[in-house]
């Protein structure tokens, strides 16, 4: 990953945040702009250096990780003390940026108290812009995590006919994520049959899965601190017909228009339309509840947002999902998800399962 170079792109963008110097206070900003993976610290970036301060529990790691990283950060180790040496650090700075995202009203109270004489500016999105961009090495890690979550359903799919409870599929796919290599899962993992998958974001329960159940399974892993995001939906037993037959086919149809619609300097907004033009044909505009889609990298959610209400335009290296769904009470859901990365003519999937009905 090109983490070097980093800095140097946040440190170009000071000047029109109207701010001399910049505290990160996210420990995933830290973490993408050091190499640094502690789960406390604070870094504080102007124009000639960049200092991390942390505390003894990495006295050791994060010299080693900036390092390995190959970011030029210094490591000072301080707890008591952190309040005079960024104060310190901070000598005739007039203007210090902080993350107004990741600071609570106490922390803001504090850091006032601390920087007293410097004024301090809200910054909004200065890291999280130049994250929304993936580097080759960011694209493979989230790769990585997507082929893990393929494996795990491929495994874990036979099971859906044998009768288990929601709970224990979800329970059994993310044991195959971590004994395929996955740190973590991305999320809390969705599993939800017949009326529970009428609610997009349904926690699993004890309820068995049955012949005749839609079921919605969004599952996603964790490699190297990157996500991956999809959701398979089918119904028990096979199609058959009816409500829930015609329910897979026109959200596996919208899907397929809203990646249709993926290219370099798309609006995000013509993607979400894509994927609600074909549901309102198919009377089911009114099913569809949430956004088309999110960023997808350190976190499972980040810019850019595919929605009706968003500004953004894609850009090639840009990770999304595109994740239309109908969601009908009584019936059931049904929701198709893949993470997709932006290129210049179209997008490229991350997520391979097999999408059909």
């Amino acid at each position: 990953m090109e983490v070097g170079l980093r800095l140097g792109r946040l440190r170009a963008s000071l000047d029109d945040a109207g701010c001399g110097a910049l505290l990160v206070t996210s420990t995933t900003n830290i973490g993408y702009l050091t190499g640094f993976t502690g789960s406390a610290g604070l870094l504080l970036i102007d124009a000639d250096r960049a200092v991390l301060v942390t505390d003894g529990r990495y006295r050791d790691q994060a010299p080693r990780e900036v390092t390995t990283a190959g970011t030029e950060v210094e490591v000072e180790i301080a707890v008591a003390e952190r309040q005079k040496l960024l104060n310190g650090l901070t000598a005739g700075i007039t203007n210090l940026g902080l993350e107004a995202d990741s600071i609570t009203w106490t922390d803001q109270r504090r850091y006032a108290d601390w920087f007293d004489g410097t004024t301090l500016v809200a910054t909004d999105g200065l890291v999280e812009t130049l994250r929304e961009v993936k580097d080759e090495g960011e694209l493979a890690r989230i790769a990585a995590a997507a082929a893990i979550a393929d494996t795990a359903l491929a495994e874990v799919w036979p099971m859906l006919d044998t009768g288990p409870t929601e709970r224990q599929v979800a329970s059994a796919l993310d044991n195959a994520m971590r004994s395929l290599g996955a740190s973590d899962r991305a999320f809390e993992t969705i599993v939800a049959a017949g009326p529970n998958s009428a609610h997009p974001h349904a926690r699993p329960g004890d309820r068995t899965i049955a012949r005749g159940d839609l079921v919605v399974c969004d599952l996603g892993a964790i490699v190297d601190g990157y996500h991956s995001d999809m959701t398979r939906s089918a119904r028990i037993g096979g199609t058959g017909d009816g409500p829930e037959a015609e329910m897979l086919t026109a959200v596996l149809a919208a899907q397929q228009a809203g990646i249709a619609a993926i290219a370099d300097g798309v609006a995000t907004t013509a993607v979400d339309t894509a994927c609600r033009n074909v549901l309102t044909g198919a009377g089911l505009g009114d099913a569809f509840t949430h956004g088309t889609g999110h960023g997808v990298g350190l976190d499972i959610h980040e810019a850019p947002a595919l929605s009706g209400t968003s500004t953004a335009t894609l850009r090639s290296g840009h990770v999304v999902t595109v994740e239309p769904g109908a969601y009908i009470a009584g019936v059931g859901g049904v929701r198709w998800e893949d993470t997709v990365v932006v290129e210049s003519r179209g997008c490229r999937r991350l997520t391979r399962s097999p999408s059909t009905t």
